[in-house]
Protein backbone atom coordinates (compact mmCIF):
# COMPACT_ATOMS: atom_id res chain seq x y z
CA UNK A 1 0.00 0.00 0.00
CA UNK A 2 1.55 3.41 -0.99
CA UNK A 3 1.38 5.02 2.32
CA UNK A 4 3.61 8.60 2.50
CA UNK A 5 4.82 9.02 6.12
CA UNK A 6 2.40 11.77 7.41
CA UNK A 7 -0.40 9.28 6.29
CA UNK A 8 0.88 6.26 7.83
CA UNK A 9 -1.18 4.51 11.00
CA UNK A 10 0.16 4.72 14.45
CA UNK A 11 -0.65 1.61 17.07
CA UNK A 12 -3.74 3.56 18.37
CA UNK A 13 -5.53 3.85 14.77
CA UNK A 14 -4.50 0.17 14.22
CA UNK A 15 -5.73 -1.10 17.36
CA UNK A 16 -9.53 1.24 16.46
CA UNK A 17 -9.37 -0.63 13.25
CA UNK A 18 -8.89 -4.16 14.61
CA UNK A 19 -11.26 -4.45 17.12
CA UNK A 20 -13.95 -1.86 16.09
CA UNK A 21 -17.10 -4.40 14.98
CA UNK A 22 -16.93 -4.36 11.34
CA UNK A 23 -16.18 -7.04 8.44
CA UNK A 24 -13.33 -6.78 5.73
CA UNK A 25 -12.68 -8.26 2.42
CA UNK A 26 -10.73 -11.69 3.22
CA UNK A 27 -8.62 -12.07 -0.28
CA UNK A 28 -6.79 -15.38 -1.29
CA UNK A 29 -4.69 -16.31 -4.50
CA UNK A 30 -5.85 -20.03 -4.97
CA UNK A 31 -5.54 -22.10 -8.60
CA UNK A 32 -8.71 -20.69 -9.53
CA UNK A 33 -7.27 -16.94 -8.89
CA UNK A 34 -7.80 -14.53 -7.06
CA UNK A 35 -10.92 -15.11 -4.11
CA UNK A 36 -12.80 -12.46 -2.22
CA UNK A 37 -15.37 -12.19 0.20
CA UNK A 38 -16.84 -9.58 2.84
CA UNK A 39 -16.65 -11.26 6.04
CA UNK A 40 -17.01 -9.59 9.35
CA UNK A 41 -14.77 -10.38 12.38
CA UNK A 42 -13.38 -10.58 15.73
CA UNK A 43 -9.65 -9.83 16.79
CA UNK A 44 -7.70 -12.28 18.81
CA UNK A 45 -4.64 -10.21 20.04
CA UNK A 46 -3.04 -13.97 21.97
CA UNK A 47 -2.79 -15.46 18.77
CA UNK A 48 1.08 -15.99 17.39
CA UNK A 49 2.69 -12.73 17.13
CA UNK A 50 0.53 -10.05 16.28
CA UNK A 51 -2.98 -11.91 16.64
CA UNK A 52 -5.32 -13.00 14.57
CA UNK A 53 -8.69 -12.37 12.70
CA UNK A 54 -11.46 -14.84 12.98
CA UNK A 55 -14.73 -15.36 11.04
CA UNK A 56 -16.67 -17.87 9.09
CA UNK A 57 -17.83 -18.40 5.51
CA UNK A 58 -21.06 -20.32 4.03
CA UNK A 59 -20.14 -24.03 3.49
CA UNK A 60 -21.00 -23.59 -0.33
CA UNK A 61 -18.38 -21.20 -1.04
CA UNK A 62 -15.38 -22.55 -2.13
CA UNK A 63 -13.04 -19.74 -0.66
CA UNK A 64 -12.34 -21.86 2.15
CA UNK A 65 -12.19 -25.23 0.54
CA UNK A 66 -9.69 -23.58 -2.16
CA UNK A 67 -6.02 -23.68 -0.76
CA UNK A 68 -4.78 -20.35 -0.32
CA UNK A 69 -1.48 -20.19 -2.41
CA UNK A 70 1.13 -18.25 -0.20
CA UNK A 71 -0.48 -14.98 2.39
CA UNK A 72 -3.97 -14.41 2.61
CA UNK A 73 -4.97 -10.59 3.05
CA UNK A 74 -8.17 -8.87 4.73
CA UNK A 75 -8.94 -5.10 3.55
CA UNK A 76 -10.15 -3.22 6.65
CA UNK A 77 -12.03 -0.36 5.70
CA UNK A 78 -12.67 2.63 8.51
CA UNK A 79 -14.64 5.66 7.79
CA UNK A 80 -14.46 7.75 4.74
CA UNK A 81 -15.59 10.59 2.98
CA UNK A 82 -15.37 13.19 0.20
CA UNK A 83 -13.55 16.22 1.01
CA UNK A 84 -14.79 19.69 -0.61
CA UNK A 85 -11.96 22.48 -1.44
CA UNK A 86 -14.59 25.19 -0.34
CA UNK A 87 -14.39 23.79 3.47
CA UNK A 88 -10.84 24.88 3.58
CA UNK A 89 -9.83 28.65 4.33
CA UNK A 90 -6.64 28.28 2.18
CA UNK A 91 -9.57 28.15 -0.63
CA UNK A 92 -10.56 31.83 -0.16
CA UNK A 93 -6.60 32.90 0.00
CA UNK A 94 -5.19 31.69 -2.97
CA UNK A 95 -7.79 28.96 -4.70
CA UNK A 96 -5.22 26.40 -5.34
CA UNK A 97 -7.12 23.38 -3.65
CA UNK A 98 -8.66 20.07 -4.98
CA UNK A 99 -11.12 17.93 -3.56
CA UNK A 100 -9.63 14.72 -1.94
CA UNK A 101 -10.86 11.60 0.05
CA UNK A 102 -10.15 10.98 3.40
CA UNK A 103 -9.76 7.14 5.07
CA UNK A 104 -8.78 4.86 7.06
CA UNK A 105 -7.58 0.93 6.41
CA UNK A 106 -5.48 -1.64 6.80
CA UNK A 107 -4.34 -4.58 4.67
CA UNK A 108 -3.80 -7.51 7.27
CA UNK A 109 -1.92 -10.24 5.58
CA UNK A 110 -1.14 -13.52 7.35
CA UNK A 111 -1.65 -16.99 6.88
CA UNK A 112 -5.12 -18.95 6.55
CA UNK A 113 -6.28 -21.45 9.03
CA UNK A 114 -9.50 -23.51 8.27
CA UNK A 115 -11.75 -24.92 11.03
CA UNK A 116 -14.02 -27.39 9.65
CA UNK A 117 -14.89 -27.53 13.22
CA UNK A 118 -17.96 -27.03 15.31
CA UNK A 119 -16.74 -26.22 18.83
CA UNK A 120 -14.44 -23.73 17.05
CA UNK A 121 -16.81 -22.28 15.02
CA UNK A 122 -19.59 -22.17 17.82
CA UNK A 123 -16.96 -19.87 19.47
CA UNK A 124 -15.95 -17.79 16.98
CA UNK A 125 -20.01 -17.12 16.70
CA UNK A 126 -20.40 -16.73 20.32
CA UNK A 127 -17.33 -13.72 19.97
CA UNK A 128 -18.92 -11.99 17.13
CA UNK A 129 -22.40 -11.99 18.17
CA UNK A 130 -21.17 -10.24 21.55
CA UNK A 131 -19.27 -7.75 20.43
CA UNK A 132 -21.95 -6.56 17.83
CA UNK A 133 -24.55 -6.61 20.31
CA UNK A 134 -22.42 -4.80 22.81
CA UNK A 135 -24.23 -1.49 22.11
CA UNK A 136 -28.13 -3.01 22.29
CA UNK A 137 -30.75 -2.19 24.95
CA UNK A 138 -31.60 -5.63 25.11
CA UNK A 139 -28.62 -7.45 23.29
CA UNK A 140 -29.61 -10.90 21.68
CA UNK A 141 -27.67 -13.91 22.64
CA UNK A 142 -26.87 -17.33 20.81
CA UNK A 143 -29.24 -18.81 23.69
CA UNK A 144 -31.98 -17.07 22.45
CA UNK A 145 -32.14 -19.55 20.00
CA UNK A 146 -33.79 -23.10 19.94
CA UNK A 147 -30.16 -25.18 20.34
CA UNK A 148 -31.65 -27.58 17.35
CA UNK A 149 -31.79 -24.71 15.38
CA UNK A 150 -28.53 -23.10 16.29
CA UNK A 151 -26.48 -26.70 15.34
CA UNK A 152 -28.10 -26.59 12.24
CA UNK A 153 -26.95 -23.47 11.18
CA UNK A 154 -23.42 -23.66 12.67
CA UNK A 155 -23.31 -26.89 10.26
CA UNK A 156 -23.76 -24.78 7.06
CA UNK A 157 -20.58 -22.19 7.88
CA UNK A 158 -16.77 -22.87 8.08
CA UNK A 159 -14.44 -21.10 10.80
CA UNK A 160 -11.73 -19.28 9.40
CA UNK A 161 -8.50 -17.72 11.26
CA UNK A 162 -6.30 -15.45 9.34
CA UNK A 163 -2.79 -16.18 11.43
CA UNK A 164 -1.69 -12.48 11.07
CA UNK A 165 2.25 -11.28 9.46
CA UNK A 166 2.03 -8.04 9.24
CA UNK A 167 -0.18 -4.99 8.89
CA UNK A 168 0.16 -1.99 6.48
CA UNK A 169 -2.31 0.81 7.54
CA UNK A 170 -3.19 3.90 6.31
CA UNK A 171 -5.05 6.82 7.75
CA UNK A 172 -5.33 9.52 5.67
CA UNK A 173 -7.11 12.54 7.56
CA UNK A 174 -6.23 15.70 6.39
CA UNK A 175 -2.63 15.62 8.33
CA UNK A 176 -1.28 17.43 5.00
CA UNK A 177 -3.80 20.67 5.18
CA UNK A 178 -3.28 24.09 8.21
CA UNK A 179 -5.00 23.84 10.96
CA UNK A 180 -7.65 26.35 9.63
CA UNK A 181 -8.27 23.68 6.74
CA UNK A 182 -8.77 20.90 9.02
CA UNK A 183 -11.08 23.46 11.45
CA UNK A 184 -13.57 23.63 7.46
CA UNK A 185 -12.90 19.71 6.80
CA UNK A 186 -14.21 18.99 10.66
CA UNK A 187 -17.23 21.91 10.20
CA UNK A 188 -17.76 20.35 6.85
CA UNK A 189 -18.41 16.74 7.66
CA UNK A 190 -20.16 18.03 10.97
CA UNK A 191 -22.79 19.52 8.75
CA UNK A 192 -23.56 16.20 6.02
CA UNK A 193 -23.80 14.19 9.28
CA UNK A 194 -20.55 12.68 8.40
CA UNK A 195 -19.72 12.35 12.12
CA UNK A 196 -17.34 9.76 12.46
CA UNK A 197 -15.49 10.72 9.92
CA UNK A 198 -15.09 14.36 11.40
CA UNK A 199 -14.42 12.67 14.15
CA UNK A 200 -11.42 10.87 12.88
CA UNK A 201 -9.75 14.08 11.32
CA UNK A 202 -9.95 15.52 14.93
CA UNK A 203 -7.84 12.22 16.39
CA UNK A 204 -5.29 12.79 13.83
CA UNK A 205 -4.65 16.46 13.79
Amino acid sequence: MYTPAHFAAGPDAIHDLLTKPGAANLVTMTSQGLLATLLPFVYDPSVGEHGALHTHVARNNIQWSEPAIGESIMIIQGADAYISPSWYASKAEHGRVVPTWNYSTAHVHGNLVVHDDPGWVAGQVRRLTNVNEADFEHPWSVDDAPERYITGQLRAIVGIELVITRIEAKSKLSQNRPDADVDGVVAGLRARGQAESAADVERAR
